[in-house]
């Protein structure tokens, strides 16, 4: 039996399908929605619009930008011969926060996860081994501490070794099976400023 019209059953729906929304979460939101002031409601959809037809990857290092080139890859302060590995656009934005890291970021979108059907051809692998063969002294890997995150800082290593490209990974402090994107800075700048080589 439907408690709700099909049209608060529909929004309901819809916020369920959002990582991390259980259905309680999901009526909760839709309840919350309806209830907003009419503008508020334009402004939060007109911001969904707007962030999904402007947002794309930076053709540098693929991390969501509003420009064609983000602002990080734009800068002549940063030390473009140092790039950075993570997994996603909230791990970048994890290492920004420390306000210590001058280098660029290169973004994965994912680890490689064979049991998921997620190989190296589907994240953004090639696309880094083109960005290699500029003017690049060290790759720091900064893939998650899980079992995923270390078969791929691995397997990244294994390929850039041979181009003789200082390879390091991030060291100890972030927990394993921890997701930077959730760690504070303190303790990704220690594990940056403890980097090993690999």
């Amino acid at each position: 039996m439907d408690y709700y019209s099909k049209y608060i059953n529909k929004l309901i729906e819809e916020f369920a399908k959002l990582p991390g929304v259980g259905s309680k979460s999901a009526q909760r939101l839709a309840f919350y929605i309806l209830n907003m002031p009419q503008e508020q409601v334009n402004g939060f959809t007109d911001a969904i619009i707007k962030a999904k037809s402007h947002v794309r990857y930076c053709k540098c290092c693929f991390t969501l930008t509003d420009d064609e080139v983000c602002p990080i890859c734009r800068s002549d302060k940063r030390d473009h011969s140092v790039i950075m590995v993570v997994e996603n656009t909230r791990d970048l934005a994890a290492y920004e926060k420390t306000g210590k890291y001058n280098g660029v970021y290169h973004v994965l979108h994912g680890a490689i996860s064979p049991t998921l059907g997620i190989g190296p051809n589907d994240i953004k692998l090639k696309e880094l081994m083109e960005r290699l063969r500029g003017d690049v002294k060290e790759v720091i890997i900064s893939t998650n501490s899980s079992v995923e995150g270390e078969a791929t800082a691995l397997y990244i290593s294994k390929l850039i070794k041979p181009a003789g490209i200082k390879v390091s990974r991030i060291a100890s402090g972030v927990p394993v099976g921890g997701d930077l994107e959730y760690i504070d800075e303190v303790t990704l700048l220690r594990a940056l400023e403890g980097r090993t080589d690999m």
